[in-house]
């Protein structure tokens, strides 16, 4: 009997646990479904959230055939020219394989300051006002620059005989922001700023605009500096020995060009002694550091006087310069040094700078340069034509400047000498003559009193800057002057600006105001052999 009731509670036990054995595995079988569930719920969120990248991505790329193309309309102030250049990009663009996909509306506006410009504004043409080049027209209003006193020219476009101006006294190569028009073409988008900017230029001519006065090459020029005689009295009294005293006024004017350019006469000697009257030269050396204060980057050596104080004064002269880091044109060391081109490569801007004496200077009198002994480049036809025909092989501008024969007709007394404005004799025949070989600007740097100037065969020809610094403050017309600032870009003169000077009994330099600039400009055009 309890054989039989052991039995039956070892089935029992059996069972239970056979039991349990099933329930745990239906429990681990659900678990393991519901495991696979979630992993494919997962799996079909991510399909959907793929799906949606891929249909978003679809839907806005740029040249999606499922979108609406966009359409280009333009406002009435849009003038044919530009309406026409876009409709051109248009046809480009789309044989390119692009699509427009949103909607854009283009609009023209003219502004004479960039500040005026907004954020959906592409500038596609700056003009300058200009004046012939025979009129003395040096600044306008910004009233004046909205009538026919000025004509305005792309500044691309410009010629030699186009004479640029200033606005309100901006003038466009010095600032390029102001003192110009400015053309903008505005667009509006919801959307895609890079097409419609594309559309406008092409992808190409926008980058031509300058976007600072620094993309221009500007290089000044200037007429006689002979730092001696009474500036050195000058120098020892007022100035109180300060060397750059007498370019305080004018300082900040050339030191801001790329390059500038002088004509000394006068080399440097220990001990020079200040005087009145003397043809003999010298300069104190203190007074070169009016030559560093203007920033000085050319010195050009066609003067008569280099030598006055014997050859090794001149040599020391021209090695200070060079060790100052200054280059040398128009005379040098010795008589190959001296008859050297300068080539100068500026920001893309090749210029042959070509410079002689042609005056009363000889060999005999120790004034031009010879063999080994130091002095001013000499002028002869032959050197002159083959100079200028290597230069044009090179390529670039080339620029002339000739140390002539002075105008004598000084008169007694403190008066002004108006013949002396002129060409003097056979001066205006020399001076052409380099154009007809192919020169492109021909400059006179040995007047002490300023002369005329010349369109002549599409060239300009200056006949005499006068003098920058000087002593010479017997006579009005030998206080003034006149500084040439040429504008270069791409290899092109495009621009050259005249501003005239004056030197008071103090021996400082400084700019004239406009009416006595445009006056005395007038004078020089009333002079003027006019091309003929």
């Amino acid at each position: 009997m309890q054989g039989r009731r052991v039995e039956g509670n070892r089935e029992r036990r059996e069972a239970i646990y056979r039991e349990e054995l099933l329930r745990r595995a239906h429990e681990k079988s659900k678990k393991k479904k519901g495991g696979h569930g979630k992993l494919i719920a997962v799996l079909v969120v991510l399909i959907l959230i793929a799906g949606g990248v891929l249909g978003g991505v679809i839907l806005f790329k740029k040249n999606n055939p499922f979108m609406k193309p966009g359409e280009v309309s333009f406002d009435s102030s849009l003038s044919s020219e530009y309406k026409t250049i876009i409709e051109n990009n248009i046809e480009a663009w789309k044989n390119s394989g692009n699509k427009i996909n949103y909607d854009i509306t283009y609009s023209e506006k003219v502004v004479y300051s960039m500040s005026e410009a907004k954020e959906n504004d592409i500038l596609v043409k700056i003009e300058v006002p200009t004046v012939d080049f025979y009129d003395s027209e040096l600044n306008v209003t910004s009233a004046e620059s909205k009538t026919d006193v000025v004509s305005w020219v792309d500044y691309k476009k410009l010629t030699a005989e186009d004479r640029v101006v200033s606005i309100d006294n901006n003038y466009f190569f010095d600032s390029v922001e102001n003192g110009a028009k400015y053309t903008y073409i505005s667009y509006e988008t919801s959307s895609d700023k890079n097409t419609a900017i594309w559309l406008v230029g092409n992808g190409q001519s926008l980058d031509e605009l300058p976007a600072k006065a620094s993309d221009f090459l500007s290089f000044a020029q200037t007429g006689v500096t002979a730092l001696t005689r009474a500036m050195t009295i000058t120098l020892n009294g007022r100035a109180g020995g300060r060397g750059s005293y007498f370019a305080d006024n004018i300082k900040d004017f050339l030191a801001s060009k790329d390059l500038t350019h002088i004509s000394n006469e006068v080399s440097f000697i220990d001990g020079c002694k200040g005087s009145t009257g003397t043809m003999s030269l010298c300069a104190d050396w203190r007074a070169l550091d009016t030559i560093t204060a203007i920033g000085t980057d050319i010195v050009e050596l066609t003067g008569n006087h280099n030598n006055n104080y014997g050859t090794e004064a001149n040599i020391k002269t021209i090695e200070k310069y060079h060790e100052l880091g200054m280059k040398t044109v128009g005379g040098g060391i010795n008589e190959e040094e001296a008859a050297k081109v300068l080539e100068l490569d500026e920001k893309g801007n090749k210029i042959n700078f070509l410079a002689y004496n042609h005056s009363t200077s000889t060999v005999g009198n120790g004034e031009l340069a010879s063999g080994s002994r130091p002095g001013a480049n000499g002028y002869s036809e032959t050197k002159a034509k083959a100079d200028i025909k290597a230069a044009k092989e090179r390529g670039g501008i080339i620029i002339v400047d000739i140390q002539y024969s002075e105008c004598y007709s000084y008169p007694d007394g403190y008066v002004e000498m108006p013949s002396c404005d002129k060409p003097i004799s056979g001066q205006q025949a020399f001076f052409r003559q380099f154009i007809d070989w192919g020169a492109d600007v021909v400059i006179g740097t040995q007047a002490h009193h300023p002369q005329t100037f010349e369109y002549y065969e599409d060239k300009p020809i200056y006949y005499g800057l006068g003098n920058l610094f000087f002593d010479q403050t017997y006579w009005p017309g030998t206080q003034r002057g006149y500084i040439l600032t040429h504008y270069f870009k791409d290899g092109k003169l495009l621009n050259t600006r005249i501003s005239p000077t004056f030197y008071d009994e103090k021996h400082q330099v400084y700019l004239t105001d406009e009416a006595t600039s445009e006056k005395f400009i007038a004078r020089l055009i009333e002079s003027s052999p006019k091309g003929k």
